[in-house]
């Protein structure tokens, strides 16, 4: 397994090798052991989410109001997501910049962020699949989002799906609704 991280401390790439043949293709998404040696941390699983989206749907900017924060580990088990990574630690050298990985089913690469940091996934296909672990199970007291769209955040969305069709964004009515990072109450 390769793995990098991401501009955004907190945050990796996880990158597995993958073992292909005739019957198809294996791959280690996750192993504890590579996961604590690199990051310097358990991953702590409580929940496991399944969502499938169309080519142009944008879900989050979705954290969770830290403490407690999760944590999560993002997989794209088929189509392709770019899933966009923001630090919305108070305090953080990197507070308000953000990062991306296209997770696909070709390369099956995941991503890791920790507590503190807001999340969002844009759909590049058609019925693309991703799963993420929690490290919380989902508690709406603590769920907070951000206008993914916030130019204060600058974040650059691809215009065009896997294919090069162009992309029509698609969001929730509370992710369009989502205030600003300017207008966030954050702890200090």
């Amino acid at each position: 397994m390769r793995i990098r991280e991401l501009a955004i401390p907190g945050s990796w790439e996880f990158t597995p090798d993958l073992h292909g043949d005739e019957r198809g293709v294996f791959a280690e998404t996750f192993k504890s052991s590579e996961f604590e040696k690199i990051v310097g941390r358990g991953f702590e699983l409580l929940q496991v989410n399944t969502s499938t989206s169309a080519a142009g749907v944008l879900r989050g900017i979705h954290y969770t109001q830290d403490p407690p924060g999760q944590a999560k580990y993002v997989t794209c088990v088929r189509g392709a997501f770019l899933d966009v990574v923001v630090d919305l630690r108070p305090g953080s050298p990197t507070f308000g910049q953000w990062d991306s990985v296209v997770i696909d089913d070709v390369e099956r690469k995941s991503v890791f962020l920790a507590e503190g940091l807001g999340h969002a996934l844009l759909s590049l296909e058609d019925d693309s699949t991703v799963i993420y672990l929690c490290s919380l199970e989902y508690s709406p007291e603590f769920d907070r989002d951000l206008d993914a769209f916030d130019p204060d955040l600058g974040i650059e969305w691809p215009k065009v799906d896997r294919y090069g069709k162009p992309l029509s964004f698609t969001r929730s009515p509370k992710d369009a609704a989502a205030p600003r990072l300017a207008d966030l109450k954050l702890p200090h």
